[in-house]
């Protein structure tokens, strides 16, 4: 293939493909779906294939990205008129904290873990799961939250009765994560083992391995998830 053929094709190539990325519809980076990824990176091959490879010819390279288009904005259009076909190529929005409780299957079916979570929610300047009444984990793959309303039971420091004597720690720290104790974080609050099985026989928990998550508040509570809260989901 001679360098005339080259730029010809070349050209071609780039005037078609960006032509029909001009037609198909255009959406944020965060709003693409798995499938239109999949599309553009599909045209993008048969562009550099149209481009490079002499064994395609131009008007069959030209065809296939038409026609991929013309395959991309069909199906666009059948999942924007059926919600089955919206759910079956975008799936849906997953619920993964219900009424302050980890829903332990959602978080499994997209893959999330505690600390995947936990970074997610810091994204929305959440550093506990007790501020969280819902957390929606949405097709896009970002993370909707609604935190706990106002109307919360009067506390000390609303009444000016706290104690002076009382340690507040500095922040909200981890201790239990899929049953698993962090000793590390513990002794940095100058806690032991010791207190936290106490705390979780006081709230009716014999095992470790029944607590999916646990984290020590400043004002030194522990804020406990258990494992297979059920009773929670939908």
């Amino acid at each position: 293939m001679g360098v005339t053929e080259t730029i010809i094709r070349t050209v071609v190539a780039f005037l078609t493909l960006s032509i029909l990325m001009r037609v198909m519809e255009r959406k944020e980076l965060s709003e693409i779906t798995f499938f239109n990824f999949a599309s553009a990176v599909a045209m993008g091959s048969v562009a550099g294939n149209l481009a490079f490879n002499k064994n395609l010819t131009i008007l069959n390279g030209v065809i296939s990205l038409i026609g991929w288009s013309v395959l991309t904005l069909l199906l666009g259009w059948i999942v924007m008129k059926s919600k089955k076909a919206r759910k079956l190529m975008n799936g849906e929005p997953l619920v993964i904290i219900k009424n302050g409780k980890i829903m332990e299957k959602p978080l499994r079916k997209v893959s999330l873990d505690i600390d995947g979570l936990h970074a997610l929610l810091r994204q929305k300047d959440i550093f506990s799961i007790t501020e969280v009444e819902y957390a929606i984990f949405e097709t896009t793959g970002e993370l909707s939250v609604m935190k706990k309303d106002s109307k919360q039971p009067v506390t000390k420091g609303d009444m000016n009765l706290i104690n002076p004597q009382k340690k507040l720690l500095p922040t909200i720290t981890e201790v239990v994560s899929d049953g698993v104790v962090n000793t590390t974080n513990l002794e940095k609050l100058n806690l032991n083992k010791e207190w936290l099985h106490k705390q979780l026989t006081q709230s009716g928990i014999a095992s470790l391995s029944d607590v999916l998550y646990a984290e020590v508040q400043p004002d030194q509570t522990l804020y406990i998830d258990r494992k297979n809260d059920t009773r929670h989901e939908s």
